[in-house]
């Protein structure tokens, strides 16, 4: 179905707006006309009138021609393009090449029958240009000249097929995934850092024979309590949240003096004891006390080389680095929100701001720092998974999207739409929708400025890791927008250029030989798990959403192109989902549609359906079955994992434990403790790092993951 209105049904098109869905259940679903007029006011286009509509057609008719170059071009590899440009009716053009290692290469013009146009009182001629199909990869340069003026935009040659990195030898791998802050140890201050993940990275690999740890989000979030607990609600994507830094590795703890180094250590004394017997993750606290001792160490100063390779990473980061310092020092004065912060410091780039950083340089300074340290100590992170014989690492999350009032939006104001933020259509298991109070980007300035902000931040993240796992990968093809004032269900899906992105993700990706894992659950196109899979980028099986006709569908019909695992982190550790308890707590919220006993009855049927599954294919034994034990079902699930094609398996480090709390209720914020929850025992009591190394429970889950390449010849 499409809108009665033809023009904004045209204007919807141009956009990428979506005026009609199918929905969870299989259902067409018309989007309105109010929706569609929010979503393009967001963009900046007023079609509150017909006669406003039409004006804005008219002008998106004539900017292709009001420009002489696309702004962007995006192609695969090996694959032939064609460029039009557009110049004075009559006027002689010539488009050339500028390869990034500075090398020229010719095109050739081909064939357009486009007649001349006028605008604004001249004639505006068409000419096409096709570009030869054996461009190396990278960023180049699009140059025309015409009437003795050169005009340039950027031309971006993708892999055509991304693939597995080397290092993984067209071998399966597995390992870990994990919220790194639920993962405390003994000498962490009250939340799981960088430390703790090295030395779980090497347990992983030396004892468990892992070859890779998957970890939440380790995106920048407030620089003052109260902090954000979502790490996928980031002030920023483009660095790293210094709470999970640890003062103690950093060089210059060593050499400080013994007044400092006591300092120091009552902060965390002081610290231990406020959160001794809390069962819950406390950032705040733990921030606080953390920061006071980082300032401690960075007043201590560097040694000569140190300073040298400090400032040289100030130096590489460049203005990105200096304006989301500079904001982490606003924040300070002014508050949490920069949208209410004075208005002429709502934009980094004005007198005023230049003047504060002027002013507040020794703080920006600090936040510089910071950002170095963790830098630093991801690295080392990395080094160390490395060097204990994982062949991929460390696998870093990449959130959907950012705080609508953090350092991003006001750093890239432009390219972030107003007035709307994303989040899901209903589904089952979130079936109001889910509005998660982030800006989207815009496609079309993502488009103006060459898609400079989507590769930074892929390259940020893939600097110190050996994957990358993008939350929402759909959100590269298309996001469900909500206009500010409507509920969830009455947003719409926007397209993006899903070739650009994904090109780029993989273009990066084949830079920094990593592997790229795309979380593809949901409600999603089936086409566009066809094209991850062409273009060479895992997708995300999860066992109980792996259903068919006849129910679980059987292991050797799972995808081969896919990172497969029994449980995600929206969803409860296998234990407690085995127990009902996502239902118990979604009715506890009043998040359900159906009644309890109906659910829970679903739920049941849906577990019976499973474990007949798991006695057919041979993974659970007669006994087993009969008995219902927890432990030999999660095993089994996981036995029947490793029975897939699937090229990289995934266990839940909670499944490994035998935790049962989950760690995220979708659709609630402080409704439910959501990432709040500390990693625990089957008790419920939390565990520190050092228990898990001694857990029997984890080994036996291991030797699962390890001991099973094929489906038995029996089944």
């Amino acid at each position: 179905m499409a809108l009665n209105d033809p023009i904004l049904s045209e204007l919807a098109e141009h956009f990428g707006i979506a005026t009609e869905f199918w929905d969870w259940k299989g259902r067409e679903t018309q989007i309105s006309e109010e929706t569609v007029i929010a979503v393009l006011k967001s963009l900046e286009i007023d079609a509150s009138t017909p006669e406003l509509a039409q004006q804005a057609v008219e002008e998106l008719r004539n900017r292709p021609w009001r420009r002489k170059l696309p702004a962007c071009v995006v192609l695969e590899q090996g694959q032939p393009g064609w460029v039009n440009v557009h110049v004075n009716s009559g006027a002689d053009a010539s488009l050339y090449i500028r390869l990034e290692n500075g090398e020229h290469r010719e095109t050739w013009q081909s064939t357009n029958d486009a007649p001349d146009r006028e605008l604004d009182g001249a004639w505006i001629g068409e000419a096409t240009f096709q570009l030869p199909a054996d461009l190396p990869l990278g960023y180049h340069r699009l140059v025309l000249r015409s009437q003795d003026v050169e005009v340039e935009s950027s031309l971006i040659i993708t892999p055509s097929f991304l693939g597995l990195p080397a290092s993984m030898n067209d071998r399966r791998i597995w390992g870990y995934a994990t919220q790194l802050y639920s993962v405390r140890s003994s000498d962490s201050w009250g939340v799981g850092d960088l430390t703790d993940l090295a030395d779980l990275s090497v347990w992983s690999a030396t004892q468990q024979f892992a070859g890779y740890v998957l970890v939440n989000p380790l995106h920048a979030a407030q620089p003052q309590p109260p902090l954000e607990p979502s790490p996928y609600l980031p002030t920023s994507r483009m660095y790293v949240n210094p709470l999970y830094i640890r003062p103690e590795a950093i060089l210059e703890y060593a050499t400080l003096d013994e007044s400092d180094r006591k300092k120091v250590a009552k902060l965390r004394k002081k610290l231990l004891k406020e959160l001794d017997g809390v069962d819950e993750i406390r950032r705040n606290e733990s921030w606080a006390a953390k920061n006071e001792a980082l300032e401690i160490i960075f007043r201590a100063g560097r040694k000569p080389a140190r300073e040298m390779a400090f400032n040289d990473f100030i130096r590489r980061e460049g203005r990105q680095l200096r304006d989301f310092a500079t904001w982490c020092a606003l924040y300070e004065v002014f508050g949490p929100d920069w949208r209410t912060w004075p208005a002429e410091l709502r934009r980094p780039t004005s007198p005023e701001v230049a003047e504060f950083y002027r002013q507040n340089q020794q703080r920006v300074r600090f936040y510089k720092w910071l950002q170095w340290v963790a830098e630093t100590q991801l690295s080392d992170t990395q080094q160390a998974a490395r060097d204990a014989g994982m062949p991929i690492g460390i696998v870093s999350d990449l959130a959907v999207g950012v705080n609508a009032s953090g350092a991003e939006t006001w750093m890239l104001s432009d390219v972030f739409a107003q007035g709307c933020t994303v989040g899901a259509p209903p589904d089952a298991y979130s079936q109001l929708g889910q509005d998660w109070g982030q800006p989207p980007w815009r496609p079309d300035r993502l488009a103006e400025l060459g898609y400079a902000p989507f590769r930074q931040m892929v390259q940020g993240v893939l600097r110190h890791a050996g994957g990358l796992r993008v939350d929402h990968i759909i959100g590269l093809f298309r996001l469900w927008w909500v206009p500010r004032g409507k509920s969830a269900k009455e947003g719409t899906y926007v397209r993006y250029d899903h070739d650009a992105l994904i090109g780029i993700l993989a273009l990066e990706a084949h830079r920094s030989q990593a592997l790229v894992i795309g979380e593809d659950l949901g409600t999603v196109q089936p086409w566009v798990r066809e094209y991850l899979s062409r273009r060479g980028l895992l997708g995300t099986s999860v066992m109980w959403f792996e259903q068919d006709e006849q129910g679980p569908t059987p292991p050797e019909r799972w995808r081969e192109y896919a990172m497969s695992s029994v449980t995600t982190h929206d969803l409860p550790p296998t234990t407690g989902y085995l127990a009902g308890d996502h239902i118990r707590l979604r009715d506890e919220l009043g998040m359900l549609t159906e009644s309890l006993e109906d659910e829970l009855a679903e739920g049941r049927a849906e577990q019976q359906a499973m474990l007949e599954a798991l006695k057919r294919y041979g993974a659970l034994s007669e006994e087993d079955f009969e008995s219902r034990d927890v432990e030999q079902i999660v095993l089994a699930m996981h036995r029947a994992l490793t029975w897939t094609p699937s090229k990289v398996l995934n266990a839940a480090l909670v499944d490994a434990v035998g935790d049962r709390r989950t760690q995220n209720q979708p659709g609630t914020i402080d409704e439910y403790p959501n990432w709040r929850v500390p990693l625990s025992a089957p008790n419920g009591k939390p565990m520190l790092l050092e228990d898990v190394f001694e857990s029997e429970r984890a080994s036996r889950l291991a030797a699962v993951m390890n001991g099973y390449t094929q489906l038995p010849e029996s089944r």
